[in-house]
């Protein structure tokens, strides 16, 4: 288990992340999502409620460029499926996941996006309640070291989640050019009871330079109830 704040810490650029677990006390399935920017356009953004999901919003409508991989809905709920990702993907799950189809066909249809020369990976994560209980899965899709010609496509499956212990997923390895992708399995962290402690804990440790927003949701096994927090570093 590594320590998830001093890992974002000794890390200028992970890009974006996904962290899925449960809480220490064993009664919440708890999601964290942060985007980072090196740009204006990727600098330009908050999160905002959508529902019960989040979306995101340029700052300053004005220095807009280009939407097309920035503004997109991090997070939606789909019954008791709540599902986190770093793209448009999240419309895709949703969609193909209420025809039916499982997580892993749904991102079957995509791949990595199309910013050469860092086709930048999608990371998606989802959570899935049931009966008090819950269990997870995280994926990503990402080039084959940089060749656009091949989709590598991973997805790690979490069955009965370990109390106090989560997975944490994230875009690049660190910063670069071109930037380089995350590589191997979801990174084992720890995942304390306190909310505020744990988005306050990731929010400090993100570099102060590149962090965008952050989102955090704690998920009550037993009631069902959410608790959230955003923090946009533009206000």
């Amino acid at each position: 288990m590594i320590n998830i704040y001093e890992e974002l810490k000794n890390n200028s650029y992970p890009g974006r992340g996904i962290v899925i677990g449960k809480s220490a006390d064993g009664k919440k399935a708890v999601a964290a999502y942060f985007i980072m920017g090196r740009s204006v356009n990727s600098r330009n953004r908050v999160f905002v409620e959508d529902g019960d999901g989040i979306r995101t919003q340029a700052f300053d409508p004005s220095k807009l460029e280009d939407p097309h991989l920035i503004i997109y809905a991090p997070v939606r709920v789909l019954g008791n499926k709540t599902i986190v990702t770093n793209g448009d993907q999240t419309d895709t799950i949703y969609e193909l996941m209420n025809q039916q189809l499982t997580f892993e066909q749904s991102l079957r249809t995509r791949e990595f996006e199309d910013d050469a020369p860092n086709y930048t990976p999608r990371i998606s994560g989802i959570i899935k309640t049931d009966n008090g209980g819950f269990n997870y899965a995280m994926s990503i899709l990402k080039s084959d070291n940089g060749n656009p010609d091949s989709c590598l496509r991973y997805t790690f499956s979490y069955k009965t989640p370990i109390a106090g212990e989560g997975r944490f997923i994230h875009t690049y390895m660190g910063d670069g050019s071109p930037l380089p992708s995350f590589s191997g399995e979801p990174k084992l962290v720890a995942i304390p009871d306190d909310i505020d402690e744990f988005t306050n804990g990731l929010w400090d440790s993100l570099n102060e330079d590149n962090k965008v927003s952050l989102f955090v949701r704690y998920i009550d096994l037993a009631s069902g109830d959410t608790d959230t927090r955003i923090i946009n570093k533009n206000k």
